[in-house]
């Protein structure tokens, strides 16, 4: 079984590839893109941002590059982290979604569809991680959705996987 570390790793790292791709790949050949949107587009992507570092400055020192809680890593439920349990990657999945539909590329699309799995799969890696570190962590799951602040509602008898953390 590969160390966490380097897992930790490769995932930032496929990541990253995939956050360069969405700002190099052609920006056009899909669909027209008018100036209001445009606008409301880049207006999006400020508030990804900003949801960001917001997300970022409440960890604190426990904030890593990697998924991987450091030493100063607490468990955070309060701010945004009251609505979503990864408000970091909410705001760059939102930044990242508005850039791609403020540029009409059907490529950035594709991008982007490939870094929200990315995204999911990374997530739910860390949070087994956080529920190993954190006692809490398992209850703060089941009631807070994963990336986007409202709970789907589920079919009886269907598993609902943000709560599963094995």
């Amino acid at each position: 079984m590969p160390d966490d570390r380097v897992v930790a790793r490769l995932l930032v790292a496929g990541q990253g590839l995939l956050l360069v791709l969405l700002l190099v790949v052609p920006g056009r050949g899909g669909w027209a893109v008018p100036r209001p949107l445009a606008v409301v587009s880049g207006v999006v992507v400020a508030v990804g941002l900003g949801i960001m570092v917001a997300a970022g400055t409440a960890l604190g020192r426990g904030l890593t590059a990697t998924p991987l809680p450091n030493e100063h890593a607490q468990l955070r439920t309060n701010g945004l982290y009251r609505f979503v349990r990864h408000p970091i990657y909410s705001g760059l999945l939102l930044a990242s979604a508005a850039f791609t539909v403020g540029t009409g590329s059907v490529t950035r699309l594709v991008v982007l569809v490939v870094l929200v799995l990315l995204l999911t799969l990374k997530a739910r890696w860390e949070e087994v991680r956080l529920a190993r570190r954190f006692d809490g962590y398992a209850a703060y799951a089941a009631t807070t959705p994963r990336f986007v602040p409202v709970r789907l509602r589920r079919s009886p008898g269907r598993r609902a996987d943000d709560a599963t953390l094995t």
